[in-house]
This record gives structure tokens, sequence and C-alpha cells, in this order.
């Protein structure tokens, strides 16, 4: 025990027990795990064909434009479901929006829409239709349009 305090008189603190290294690392291996098991899911999109242009867009989209934009079949969850939590950042909900290949190009070059915060040329050149193609197939497809 440690004795703290003037000459005559002391304080005495009572010992520290620190963790067992073992139990840190078994709580750090289970934390690992659980964190690892989150958001895990597929692309899907044209997975029949992996190298065709939309699925090659998705995986683009998802890579590229997933943190700020939701689309389900790139496996992004980027907008905000809580429209009292929504960020200046987040894009949005493809789900729920359908959009024309020329829209999704127009945005892909200029920014966004009226002045939004998204950079211009995220993708571009091949890419870019790739990106607008898959898009504008699979946008929407949550909307009551759609239906």
């Amino acid at each position: 025990m440690r004795r703290f305090g003037p000459p005559g008189r002391s304080l005495i603190c009572a010992p520290v027990f620190r963790p067992k290294p073992l139990w840190a690392a078994v709580a750090a291996a289970a934390t690992a795990l659980a964190v690892s098991a989150c958001g895990t899911q597929n692309i899907n999109a044209d997975n029949s064909q992996p190298t065709s242009p939309v699925h090659e867009g998705a995986v683009l989209f998802h890579e590229r434009c997933g943190g700020c934009h939701t689309l389900s079949a790139a496996a992004t969850h980027g907008s905000a479901t809580n429209v009292s939590q929504k960020e200046r950042t987040d894009g949005p909900d493809l789900d729920f929006r359908k959009e024309s290949v020329q829209d999704v190009l127009f945005a892909i070059r200029n920014g966004g829409f009226s002045g939004s915060i998204m950079p211009a040329d995220v993708v571009v050149g091949p890419d870019a239709q790739k990106v607008a193609a898959f898009v504008s197939q699979y946008a929407g497809s949550k909307s009551s349009a759609a239906k």
C-alpha cells in the first residue's frame, strides 16, 4: 500500500487491481468479432455477369458514393434514415428517387444539383458511364411510383 499526505498524517489508498491481460485479449477479440459482423451486405446488381458495366457501376458506386448515398442494390447506407439526424453531407436516398442516366452524369460532373456539396468528378470517363447506367437502372426501386 502507498502512503500519501503530510508528515505525521498519512492517507492509505487501497491497492488497484488491474485486469489480467488474457481477459483484455478475450474482450478485444469478442468486440472485433461483433463489429466485423456489422454491415455485411452484398452488392445485388447484375451478379450473374460480374464484368457487365452495370455490375461494375455498382462496385464503383459502393466504393465512391456509398458514404453519402443509400442504394440497396449497391449495399450502401450513406443517407440518414431519420430526417432529424440528417447531416449536410448526406446525399439523397436513391432507393426512393428515380434518376435518368443524363441526370446522374450531370450530378457527377457538377457536384450534385443546386450547389450541394457532392464532389465534382468523383468518377470520370467510362467509370462515370457505368455508375450512371447502374444508378438509372436500380434507383427508385422502393418509391411508390416503382410499385
